[in-house]
C-alpha cells in the first residue's frame, strides 16, 4: 500500500518510468525477433494444419493481451475509486488504447486462422462472439473517459465502466466449455498443455515479449498524458494571471 502511495506522485512515477520504458522496448523487440525466428524457422508445421499453426505465436499473445489490458483497467479503476489515485485513473486510459489494438489483432488473426481450418472466415462462435464485444466495450471506455475528460468530469464513470466490463473475461475464458463451439477448448493450462512441445517452446518468448512491448507502450502513454495534463495546467495558470 505504501508503495502504491509513493507511485501515486506523478514526478517519483516519472523517475522510475523515464529509464523503464526503453528497457520494456528494447527487452520485448528483442524476445519477439527471437521468437518469431523460432517459430517461423524452427519449428515444424502441425500435421493437421500444415503451415497455418504458426498463427498461434501471434493469435494467443494477441488474445492474451486483449483479456489481460481489461484487467488492467479494471484493477486500475479499482484503485482510483477506493483510493483515489489520480495516476489509476491515467493508467487506465493509457491501457485502453493498446488493449483494443491487440483484441482487434486477436480477431483478425483468428479469422485468417479460421478460414483454412473451419472453412470460414467468421462463425458467431462463443469465443469470437464475446471477443468482438470485448473489443467494443473497449472503444466504449475510450470515448466515454474522453468525453468525462473534456467535460471536467471526476472519472468516476469511466472508472465504474472499467470494472463492469469484467464480466466478459470469465465468458471470453469459459465460452468454449459452456457452449458447443467450434473454437478448440483450452489448450494451454497449468496441469500440461495438448500442443506438441516442438511447435509450444517458441510460444513464452512471444508473450513475454509482447507483454514488455504493451508495458512499454502504456508507460509511453502514461508519460504523454502527464505532460499534456502538466502543459494545460500551466496554461490555464498563464491565463488567470
Amino acid at each position: 500500500m505504501a508503495t502504491l502511495h509513493a507511485l501515486a506522485n506523478p514526478a517519483r512515477f516519472l523517475r522510475i518510468a523515464r529509464p523503464l520504458t526503453p528497457i520494456l522496448w528494447w527487452m520485448g523487440a528483442a524476445l519477439i525477433a527471437f521468437g518469431c525466428w523460432a517459430g517461423l524457422t524452427q519449428t515444424p508445421p502441425d500435421y493437421l494444419q500444415g503451415e497455418t499453426v504458426r498463427i498461434l505465436y501471434i493469435h494467443v499473445p494477441a488474445a492474451w493481451l486483449g483479456m489481460g489490458g481489461w484487467s488492467g483497467i479494471a484493477i486500475s479503476s479499482i484503485v482510483f475509486l477506493v483510493w483515489r489515485h489520480p495516476l489509476a485513473a491515467v493508467a487506465a486510459r493509457a491501457i485502453a488504447l493498446p488493449g483494443a489494438v491487440f483484441a482487434a489483432i486477436c480477431l483478425v488473426t483468428g479469422s485468417i486462422w479460421g478460414r483454412p481450418t473451419w472453412g470460414t472466415w467468421w462463425q458467431w462462435d462463443g469465443r469470437l462472439t464475446s471477443m468482438l464485444l470485448l473489443f467494443f466495450v473497449y472503444l466504449g471506455f475510450i470515448a466515454l473517459a474522453k468525453a468525462d475528460r473534456e467535460r471536467g468530469g471526476d472519472g468516476r464513470i469511466p472508472a465504474l465502466y472499467g470494472i463492469a466490463g469484467t464480466v466478459l473475461l470469465p465468458i471470453i475464458r469459459y465460452s468454449v466449455v459452456w457452449w458447443n463451439t467450434l473454437h478448440q477448448g483450452a489448450s494451454i493450462g497449468l496441469t500440461g498443455s495438448s500442443i506438441d512441445r516442438a511447435l509450444l517452446w517458441p510460444l513464452p518468448f512471444m508473450l513475454l515479449g509482447f507483454s514488455a512491448l504493451f508495458g512499454a507502450i502504456v508507460l509511453m502513454r502514461m508519460r504523454a498524458m502527464l505532460a499534456i495534463a502538466k502543459a494545460e495546467a500551466r496554461m490555464q495558470r498563464r491565463a488567470r494571471a
